[in-house]
């Protein structure tokens, strides 16, 4: 059975590059434009990881985080931020929200969907 992976950014561009990327090794995907929808969808979605974007309008990624983390159903679902941020204070926020990795944009896809895949495993 394929793996779902829910992607939350609000680029179109990184949202398309992500799309191709996870379909053609073989993951659905299930997109959302910012973190109030990737919560509105997380229901349905049912992700096996979510991949997200930081800076977003509406609801960024630190909110995002925090309120799958509230869900008892999604506390132990891998979530990796996806972020042009490297900067250690924002990593450190984002791991104490519940993000398990974190990957710098432009990412290189291959390296993506071995993160994907060892925290799914």
């Amino acid at each position: 059975m394929k793996k779902k992976v829910l992607t939350v950014d609000d680029s179109r561009t990184i949202r398309n590059m992500l799309l191709v990327t996870l379909n053609n090794a073989g993951f659905e995907t299930i997109q959302a434009e910012d973190g109030i929808e990737g919560l509105e969808i997380l229901e349905d979605a049912n992700p096996d990881v979510i991949v997200t974007d930081i800076n977003m309008p509406r609801l960024d990624g630190f909110g995002f985080i925090e309120g799958v983390r509230k869900n008892e159903k999604f506390r132990a679902i891998p979530i990796l931020v996806l972020t042009t941020e490297s900067d250690a204070e924002k990593k450190n926020r984002a791991r104490q929200a519940g993000a398990t990795g974190w990957i710098v944009k432009p990412f290189d896809p291959t390296k993506l969907i071995d993160a994907i895949e060892r925290v799914t495993a």
